[in-house]
């Protein structure tokens, strides 16, 4: 039992150092990913959201619907497509390091960020 208490007590450090560095990334206060209720502010900032989706968060099935949504732009924040998004719905543990801890930039909201593409030459 005191294993998996301690297995259980790392994968809350590393889920709170993953969103921690996010949170950095983004060009936010890390310390605020471990206030309660902030921490979903300070995320819909990064998203590009306005705060009243936290109301919507509130909801029931439609917050599911919201979490996903916020998850996916959280995604494209830093530059990943559709199938890293999968990966923080049904493997946070890993991909939510992945994110924080990993190479990924903070390329701005919902991807905003990034360069243009240029049509191609005829």
């Amino acid at each position: 039992m005191g294993t998996v208490i301690i297995l259980y007590l790392a994968v809350i450090v590393l889920m709170i150092a993953s969103m921690w560095k996010i949170f950095t990334k983004a060009g936010k206060p890390g310390w605020a990913c471990i206030i309660p209720i902030y921490n979903i502010i300070v995320l819909l900032e990064i998203i590009g959201k306005p705060w009243w989706w936290l109301l919507l968060m509130l909801i029931p099935i439609a917050n599911f619907v919201i979490m996903i949504w916020a998850l996916n732009l959280l995604s494209k924040s830093f530059g990943h497509e559709v199938g890293f998004t999968l990966g923080l719905i049904f493997l946070g543990f890993i991909f939510f390091p992945i994110l924080g801890l990993g190479e990924s930039k903070y390329v701005g909201p919902a991807g905003q960020a990034q360069a243009p593409q240029a049509p191609p030459a005829a």
